[in-house]
């Protein structure tokens, strides 16, 4: 089933403003706003980008089921950046431990596990610059204007204090994300 044209149009809010740059076949689009700017690469080459004014207009000749849907992700992409540079995004993980006390800390760049499972050696994981990290108290808070680097961290630091070969009934000590953009996990 082929439809004619499908088209989509995201209005931007007041006080963020879109740029669009063509290389080599792909898309780069840079969304302006309060808290920075995010840059995302489009390669899809039947779906079209056109910014007019505060306008961007997704659309596709000829489109098919699956043209459809790289539209609604190419969107949902769009709203993500938009909601970035705007509000920000915030994740919050929670700090467990039962037999070992263990101690987080953020030293140089890095995000620093003392004494997990009385573990000789720390655990240690590289920060993004473009992601913040705060811990307070048992709860570390991450937060940027990039949905993907903002995720992508917040896993990390939970994939960190991974354990394996034990009984996760007994074993539940760790790092885990407890809250996602206000949205309660637990």
């Amino acid at each position: 089933m082929k439809v004619e044209k499908l088209q989509t149009t995201i209005t931007l809010p007041e006080n963020v403003s879109a740029r669009l740059e063509v290389k080599e076949g792909s898309k780069i689009l840079t969304i302006e706003g309060p808290k920075g700017s995010v840059s995302r690469e489009f390669t899809h080459p039947l779906v079209n980008i056109v910014i007019d004014g505060n306008k961007i207009t997704l659309e596709v000749e000829n489109a098919t089921k699956r043209h459809k849907t790289v539209l609604n992700t190419y969107q949902a992409h769009i709203k993500n950046m938009i909601k970035g540079v705007t509000e920000g995004f915030v994740y919050k993980l929670k700090i467990c431990y039962s037999h070992f006390p263990m101690t987080v800390s953020i030293q140089k760049g890095e995000l620093v596990v003392k004494n997990f499972y009385g573990e000789k050696y720390p655990r240690t994981l590289a920060l993004p610059q473009d992601v913040d990290v705060k811990v307070n108290g048992d709860i570390i808070e991450v937060s940027g204007i990039d949905i993907e680097k903002v995720g992508n961290c917040a896993t990390a630091i939970e994939q960190l204090t991974r354990i394996t070969n034990r009984d996760r009934r007994i074993f539940q000590d760790g790092i885990f994300i407890i809250e996602k953009n206000g949205k309660s996990l637990i």
